[in-house]
């Protein structure tokens, strides 16, 4: 007490001192401590690239989806559970706390300790989902890192640091699958061998940002429905991981890395759809699911990234499903990667905003669909099908939106739809990114939580590139 007096009582003295009375020191520790981890988690086993090619092999014994008792042919809409409507939401507490500082009400908040496993059917067939998705991912980054040489990612403007990502972006899948496989168990899907559209670094790319944009979307489908909420948990903070990855790849492709508001969410039946029909083989005791595969849409003129005129493409697409590009019939001068004006070009880079648009309002979409009964996925042992009736929609999904256009001059499978002028919210255009576009056979009215209930009205199914 006295020191502290004697202190202030020189403070004017202070003034005049020419240093602080507390110098700071800073100083390099001279030793490293080092110590080895408490825990360490063993990762499932992978291989870094399997097999890849179509299925040549035997017709499969078993085919179409995992299936049991059917006790209804839909699930019927109902209208809200009434005591969603009743909490008054004015900002005041209406229920007694169960601690300090913590409001009641919550899911998974009763101090319970965490189980980190599936506890329903719905659960497991969602989580097998995200697994087979995490596998192909694992592989195809390291299988495009294999196939494609140095001189091949410079030229697309992908350097060492940038190949350095793609292969951390396999190893967080490695992480991502053996998360998934221990909430699972013992029959967990495993690695599988697969068919991969690409002939190019530059639509290995494409291909990539589209794979991920439905895996991506598909989890955010399903996540708030899991039985398990504890599940629900580790899923969630494996899928911000991907949704990180679409990004990258965007900003790879030389896209707008984040065109959109919101992000989409999709049913596993068409993150299912998306994903197997580049599955060639599993091994013969692979767990199946239970989910629909739709028929193939292929978009005739999906707009391809990599002119410096998107949306003149035509016929320039891999594949149906993805509807990733094409990019072999392109000339240097249509080519955005070698455009000189910075307004075009579509060069690697953190953003790109380019002048032309790759799709607008009131474009003609020209579009063509299989019938059901196709062989898809893993030793084409799934069957696509659909209960919907005649065609007359374009259904546009995006952000928190579903669109309808009519189908016009419908011919057999084939049509064209005109691209609408839709807003999530004012000054937010609703069709934009990498979105999903399905053929329906009536305009449902659907939201992001109940999206499932257009499934029975799916024709076919396709990703738009419409940013």
């Amino acid at each position: 007490m006295v020191r502290s007096m004697k202190l202030a009582s020189a403070g004017v003295l202070a003034l005049v001192v020419p240093h602080s009375l507390a110098v700071p020191y800073l100083s390099e520790a001279t030793t490293t401590i080092t110590s080895a981890a408490s825990t360490t988690v063993p990762v499932v086993p992978v291989t870094n690239v399997t097999s890849h090619g179509r299925y040549t092999g035997p017709p499969p014994t078993t085919t179409g989806a995992l299936s049991t008792e059917v006790t209804a042919s839909s699930i019927p809409a109902r209208p809200p559970e009434a005591y969603k409507l009743q909490y008054p939401a004015d900002g005041q507490l209406h229920q007694p706390q169960p601690a300090p500082y913590t409001p009641g009400g919550g899911l998974g908040t009763n101090g319970s300790e965490p189980v980190y496993r599936v506890i329903s059917d719905f659960d497991y067939e969602s989580v097998a989902l995200a697994l087979y998705q995490e596998w192909i991912e694992l592989d195809l980054f390291h299988w495009g890192l294999a196939t494609f040489s140095v001189e091949e990612f410079e030229a697309a403007g992908l350097h060492a640091e940038d190949r350095f990502l793609i292969q951390f972006m396999a190893e967080q899948e490695v992480g991502h699958a053996t998360a998934l496989t221990n909430m699972l168990g013992d029959q967990a899907p495993v690695q599988c061998n697969y068919n991969y559209p690409i002939a190019n670094v530059r639509e290995f790319i494409d291909f990539n940002q589209k794979l991920t944009r439905w895996g991506e979307s598909g989890v955010y489908g399903f996540l708030n429905h899991l039985d398990s909420r504890e599940t629900a948990q580790i899923l969630l903070q494996s899928i911000t991981t991907e949704a990180r990855q679409q990004m990258i790849f965007r900003q790879f492709e030389g896209l707008f890395p984040m065109p959109v508001w919101f992000e989409i969410g999709i049913p596993q039946s068409w993150a299912w759809t998306l994903l197997a029909p580049y599955i060639s083989s599993c091994p013969p005791n692979q767990t199946r699911l239970i989910w629909q595969n739709f028929p193939p849409l292929r978009i005739i003129n999906q707009p391809n990234p990599a002119r410096i005129n998107a949306s003149s493409a035509w016929n320039e697409t891999t594949s149906a499903y993805a509807n990733a590009l094409n990019s072999s019939n392109i000339t240097a001068e249509d080519n955005c990667l070698y455009a000189v004006d910075g307004r075009e070009d579509c060069k690697p880079a953190i953003t790109q905003n380019r002048t032309n648009p790759l799709s607008y309002p009131g474009r003609q979409v020209f579009l063509q669909w299989d019938p059901p009964g196709g062989r898809t996925g893993p030793n084409n042992s799934y069957v696509t099908s659909t209960s919907a009736g005649t065609p007359r929609f374009a259904a546009w999904v995006s952000q928190l939106n579903v669109t309808y256009s009519p189908l016009q001059n419908i011919r057999g499978n084939t049509a064209y739809t005109v691209q609408p002028n839709a807003s999530t919210y004012e000054g937010d255009p609703a069709i934009n990114g990498t979105i999903f576009l399905a053929i329906t056979d009536d305009d449902l009215y659907v939201t992001p939580f109940n999206l499932t209930q257009i499934n029975p009205h799916v024709n076919a199914l396709a990703i738009y590139q419409a940013g």
